[in-house]
């Protein structure tokens, strides 16, 4: 045993029945599960997050237009969302500039993202209405999910549960730091 290290506990002594399951702790999560089902449902969360300081809100980058920031609830770690500022929830209501600027941040995100995770691919895509998907369908919003090839399990299906394997806050910042000055 290494100096300060803990020893370790004869799994025989403990309580339980040893079964084939492994288990995965993830005590962070507690936040989002107390928190309930709709948490932000009172004020859109696309337009509330601008207002408070980045780390806060999981902002990663601001624009002109639209802003980066992390989702509360990711498919993968470094899924990114881009938004506008502005409160519209279909693409054909978004302005020239608007839409400029939403692919300008997202090919930057993808940019990022790759240099910060190593990434091998992405899914992008925005659900409008409810209908299509959208869990705020009243504020565009354009996914930004960085895959991998090892990345394949079968959570998901089986247990409809996503192992994440690093923290928002610790996301957002390597993100965050590696976001270009210019913007985009």
């Amino acid at each position: 045993m290494t100096e300060g290290a803990q020893p370790l506990e004869d799994a025989g002594v403990l309580a339980g029945v040893p079964d084939e399951f492994q288990r995965l702790w993830t005590p962070h999560r507690m936040a989002y599960i107390q928190a309930g089902p709709e948490p932000l449902r009172e004020e859109c969360p696309f337009c509330e997050a601008p207002k408070f300081p980045d780390a806060e809100r999981l902002v990663v980058a601001r624009g002109e237009t639209a802003h980066v920031l992390l989702n509360l609830f990711p498919y993968n770690s470094g899924h990114l969302l881009v938004c506008p500022y502005r409160h519209i929830a279909t693409y054909d209501q978004a302005t020239a500039e608007e839409v400029a600027e939403i692919g300008a941040l997202t090919q930057t995100a993808m940019r990022v993202l790759r240099e910060v995770s190593r990434c091998d691919g992405f899914n992008l895509g925005m659900n409008q209405g409810a209908v299509a998907g959208a869990g705020v369908d009243a504020h565009l919003h354009q996914h930004v999910v960085p895959r991998w090839t090892s990345d394949a399990n079968f959570f998901p299906i089986i247990a409809k549960t996503k192992a994440l394997p690093q923290l928002l806050g610790e996301v957002r910042e390597a993100v965050a730091a590696a976001w270009p000055e210019s913007g985009s």
